[in-house]
């Protein structure tokens, strides 16, 4: 596998201005001058930008080649810890196993404009291992780096309100992931006194949201979304003087290349405290989640194992939906109560039972192991095209009891899913 990577790398550097990038990024990871340091960065970071897509998987390769542990170094190393545990053995062997790619990334993230342009290299580098094997060890390098240097203790937490500089709010038109915001009119309504809108933000890239969360300030716990987001209407209800549960209906990741760095469970534990200090009324926590890998797994389930009831419930769901194709709003709504019955118990088997298994649902995965319970299913919650297509219109409540989420996140490692009496009924024959 290297072996290739070896040849890739090799062959890129029959051009001229690749071999001198690799040439730029060997020095810069053994200057020992400050000045040359960042002139060398800033070189690497220039070529980066100026590669082709087909020489940046080269480039990855090299980085998984040429800069990775020298293995002759590491087997003495062990050896010689194996012989004499003692901490200046242990000292030497951690330094001999950290690629020196490390270094390099360190380096780069120096100069101006280096987190960016890392966390660049990083989005390029997930496309590239869709086809390309043995750049796994590359890949854990970033996280590695990219979880220390965005600790959450490192970042600012920012609210985010009509006030914001158009910039930024054009990124959270541009960036809201689970429920698209139409126009400017939609966003006011997002920003309004009753609902709220929180970032998190890393100095080294201003202006630029790393992950945001929208929360709605009601007195009730809302089964359908459509109220939530809708641009405010002479007919709406007045808003709530003193809310009792804070809703957190949408939470969006900003960078693609910080997948895999743990941000939406501080964010959303940071936001609850914040709340219950500005608004002493609030006594609910809770969100109002898609149920985005439910149709996938309806699609894919083996049913073979499942209770008799459970399967029933798939069969008569598989019939009207092929008879209802494509599903509409309209088709949902008029469905028999036996219908809705029957996704109820489907989404409460593939939540419960199905959390850990391999086409478990990644919200549901989220908020589970953040500590939540899983408290209400609401058939017809999103009747939106998306929300027909990725769940038959099925969202779901997470409750997050701020005393009890370490308990829940603890379950949730063991293996047991915390669910309400609510959503128990429906997993009974």
């Amino acid at each position: 596998m290297l072996s290739k990577l070896w040849a890739m790398a090799s062959r890129a550097k029959e051009d001229g201005g690749f071999s001198a990038m690799v040439d730029a990024c060997h020095q810069l990871i053994s200057e020992k001058g400050q000045a040359n340091l960042y002139a060398l960065a800033a070189e690497v970071i220039n070529a980066w930008y100026g590669l082709k897509s087909h020489k940046k998987d080269a480039f990855f390769a090299a980085l998984a080649t040429e800069f990775a542990p020298d293995p002759a170094a590491v087997e003495a190393a062990s050896k010689a810890y194996l012989s004499d545990p003692s901490p200046h053995s242990l000292a030497a062997l951690a330094e001999v196993t950290e690629a020196p790619r490390q270094e390099l990334f360190r380096r780069i993230n120096r100069a101006k404009g280096g987190t960016a342009t890392l966390l660049d290299m990083r989005v390029a580098l997930m496309e590239c291992m869709k086809a390309r094997e043995g750049l796994e060890a590359v890949d854990s390098d970033f996280l590695h780096l990219l979880s220390s240097w965005f600790n959450p203790g490192f970042l600012r937490f920012e609210p985010v309100s009509w006030d914001s500089s158009a910039a930024l709010l054009e990124k959270i038109i541009e960036h809201e992931a689970v429920h698209a915001i139409a126009s400017w009119d939609h966003l006011r309504r997002r920003l309004e006194a009753d609902r709220r809108c929180y970032a998190f933000f890393h100095p080294q890239l201003p202006g630029e949201p790393l992950i945001f969360v929208e929360v709605a300030l009601t007195d009730h716990i809302p089964e359908a979304i459509a109220p939530l987001i809708a641009p405010r209407t002479s007919e709406a209800p007045a808003r709530v003087s003193k809310p009792t549960a804070a809703i957190f209906y949408s939470i969006s990741n900003c960078q693609p290349g910080l997948r895999g760095v743990s941000l939406g469970n501080f964010l959303i534990k940071r936001v609850a405290q914040h709340l219950g200090q500005e608004l002493p009324s609030l006594k609910t926590y809770c969100t109002l989640s898609p149920v985005p890998g439910f149709t996938r797994w309806l699609a894919k389930a083996d049913t073979k194992p499942w209770p008799e009831d459970i399967a029933c419930a798939k069969a008569a769901v598989d019939l009207w939906v092929e008879a209802h194709q494509p599903v509409t709003a309209l088709a949902l709504q008029a469905a028999e109560p036996a219908i809705k019955e029957a996704l109820r118990k489907l989404t409460a088997h593939y939540l419960v039972k199905g959390s850990h298994a391999k086409l478990a649902d990644p919200v549901a995965r989220f908020h589970l192991d953040n500590g939540a319970r899983l408290e209400r299913i609401n058939v017809g919650g999103d009747l939106s095209k998306n929300g027909l297509k990725q769940s038959l219109s099925v969202m779901v409540n997470y409750l997050y009891d701020l005393s009890d989420v370490e308990a829940r996140h603890q379950d949730f490692v063991e293996r047991r899913v915390s669910h309400s009496r609510d959503v128990k009924k429906w997993l009974k024959a």
